[in-house]
């Protein structure tokens, strides 16, 4: 008797499937890739250069115009304090993010919470509705007294429903029901199972909607520009959108742009060039904080549609 013929799997592709997928693959990649080092490229090219050929990924000169602007007009100080209060929210509003975001999840995921169905409503809604930008600002401002303050850069956006409904996927398809019972009838309290058992078992789920709030907190301006007026607390997304919009002003100002101080500062300032350099210090951090969540990043988002 012959081999018995093995029965070939749907999804599985030949080799010249896994050749046109893997170059595929790397188009996408560079369609990413590509534009993120263009930004690069200009931000350490001279400006007659980008004046002469435009933005190139090969400048006929190099320079460093654009990053020490801002050292000779004294604003290093304020880039510094700016990315120190960034830092600050980002790190404390991810981690209050992802903590209440966990709790919130665990007790919509668990099937005998007798509060499950309303909170569930509650958290769709807010997905449709809202109340809006005033009577927001009005409840921050007026009634809890966040305006001018590093709280409300860190409560504003904190909870989001779109983090919860994947982290409560991910509990309720990750976590058995059995172990959460078994657990309870050895006498483990709700923080108990909480903290040993679920913070354990759900680290993908937690890193991934913990690099969601990062990422958001990190290019959060919008916040600054409507709560914030103290320079002390200004954000570094929020100081460079100020700075742009005062050399764009200055630019459309001819009033301005005659006086002398107007034509020194449009002497010094490398536009083309200044744009992209407050474009890479922005964009640097947060490149090298997405390698410490990737191993985590994939797997949370399937949400254990995959079992293992």
């Amino acid at each position: 008797m012959g081999k018995a013929k093995r029965k070939r799997n749907p999804l599985e592709i030949g080799k010249k499937g896994q050749v046109i997928l893997h170059i595929f693959m790397i188009l996408m990649s560079l369609c990413f890739i590509l534009p993120v080092l263009l930004v690069y490229i200009i931000s350490f090219s001279s400006e007659s250069s980008i004046n002469e050929i435009g933005y190139s990924f090969f400048p006929t000169g190099w320079s460093l115009d654009a990053y020490t602007y801002y050292i000779k007009t004294d604003m290093v100080w304020q880039i510094v304090q700016s990315y120190g209060i960034t830092i600050v929210v980002a790190a404390a509003g991810t981690f209050c993010s992802a903590l209440f975001t966990t709790m919130l999840s665990y007790g919509l995921s668990r099937k005998n919470f007798i509060w499950r169905k309303p909170l569930s409503f509650f958290v769709y809604f807010t997905m449709l509705f809202n109340g809006g930008l005033v009577p927001a600002y009005i409840i921050n401002s007026r009634y809890l007294h966040l305006n001018d303050t590093i709280l409300i850069l860190i409560f504003s956006g904190m909870i989001t429903a779109y983090n919860t409904i994947i982290l409560r996927t991910f509990i309720a398809s990750s976590v058995p029901d059995a172990l959460i019972e078994s657990a309870k009838i050895d006498g483990a309290s709700e923080w108990n199972i909480f903290i040993k058992i679920i913070l354990p078992l759900c680290k993908p789920g937690i890193a991934t909607i913990a690099f969601f709030a990062l990422n958001q907190y990190w290019n959060d301006w919008f916040t600054g520009l409507i709560y914030i007026t103290n320079p002390k607390l200004v954000s570094i997304q929020y100081l460079l959108t100020k700075i742009m919009n005062s050399v764009q002003y200055l630019k459309e100002n001819s009033q301005l742009a005659n006086s002398p101080e107007g034509r020194e500062m449009m002497k010094m300032f490398p536009s083309e060039a200044g744009r992209m350099a407050l474009t890479v210090l922005v964009l640097t951090p947060i490149l090298f904080a997405y390698p410490f969540f990737q191993k985590y990043f994939v797997k949370g988002l399937t949400v254990g549609s995959v079992k293992e």
